[in-house]
């Protein structure tokens, strides 16, 4: 594997931690419920908080950016989750929202001379994507940098980590998978559980004909399984999308990305030993091997 695709793989194993505790911390939930979100699902805030930096964007805009989820779904939340909050509001509350869950996580280690550093690094990287049809990275970009350098380097890990997911896309539509096949063919080669994607919002008939249309193509046998041209095709999805996640490691270069990895060990372990992170999720860090 070429240096910089094996790097960008395993800062994303560093960095999206830093960036998905977000998602699922107490302190985002009280900001959300404050707001007028309803917590008992998590999706709401999801959408409220990953959405806002593109504005006040209406249902065809968000099925387009988010791909994986369930049309139908994303028309449940957006634009409804406008007319709770505006996506100034939520940004606001966001910052609050990561500023609170990391000083219960990382008390005064926040203020560290190793956070500063590591937020320079990271804005470093993530300053120097580009962001030719990455509109998830493209709306972080332009939001004003932080002062406190442990939301810089949320923020930085935030267009990274959307700068990833952007070109992860442009993988599954060149690899003719489209979103609930996405999906279908990610639990195939045991990713992660079927009952793991059902928060996507796609109904039992349109799994099974998602997963007829790959039987179709030789990818899964009769019980769901990945055939090996199916393992196949993924791998090539795992391999472009390390490809095309590779340019800010290459810019940033090896040593210091792999400072940048030493650095956040501690913001990914208190994470991790939180809890607040689900044990198996539909992201594949811990279950997706790097293609060769």
């Amino acid at each position: 594997m070429p240096t910089y695709r094996r790097l960008a793989r395993r800062m994303w194993h560093h960095l999206e931690p830093v960036h998905a505790a977000l998602y699922f911390s107490p302190q985002a939930f009280e900001e959300a419920a404050a707001l007028g979100y309803d917590v008992e699902s998590r999706w709401p805030s999801y959408f409220a908080y990953r959405t806002a930096p593109l504005g006040d964007v209406g249902t065809h805009l968000a099925v387009a950016t988010y791909y994986s989820f369930q049309p139908g779904m994303i028309a449940g939340h957006i634009p409804a989750i406008w007319h709770t909050a505006s996506p100034e509001q939520v940004l606001r509350a966001r910052s609050r929202a990561v500023d609170r869950t990391y000083r219960a996580l990382l008390g005064d280690r926040v203020e560290g001379p190793e956070v500063v550093e590591a937020a320079e690094l990271a804005r470093r990287a993530a300053e120097s994507v580009t962001v030719a049809h990455r509109p998830f990275a493209a709306a972080n970009l332009d939001l004003p940098w932080p002062d406190e350098p442990h939301l810089a380097l949320w923020q930085a890990a935030t267009v990274l980590r959307e700068h990833r997911g952007d070109g992860h896309l442009a993988a599954l539509l060149t690899a003719g998978l489209d979103p609930c096949e996405s999906l279908v063919s990610f639990a195939a080669v045991d990713a992660a559980p079927v009952a793991n994607f059902a928060g996507r919002g796609w109904s039992g008939q349109e799994w099974a004909e998602a997963r007829d249309r790959l039987a179709s193509r030789g990818l899964v046998d009769g019980d769901g399984q990945a055939t090996d041209a199916g393992r196949e095709l993924r791998d090539q999805v795992e391999r472009m999308t390390d490809e095309l996640a590779a340019e800010p490691w290459r810019k940033l270069g090896e040593e210091r990305a792999d400072r940048l990895a030493q650095l956040v060990l501690p913001f990914m372990g208190a994470v991790f030993e939180s809890g607040m992170l689900p044990m198996t999720s539909t992201l594949g860090i811990a279950t997706v091997k790097a293609p060769d």
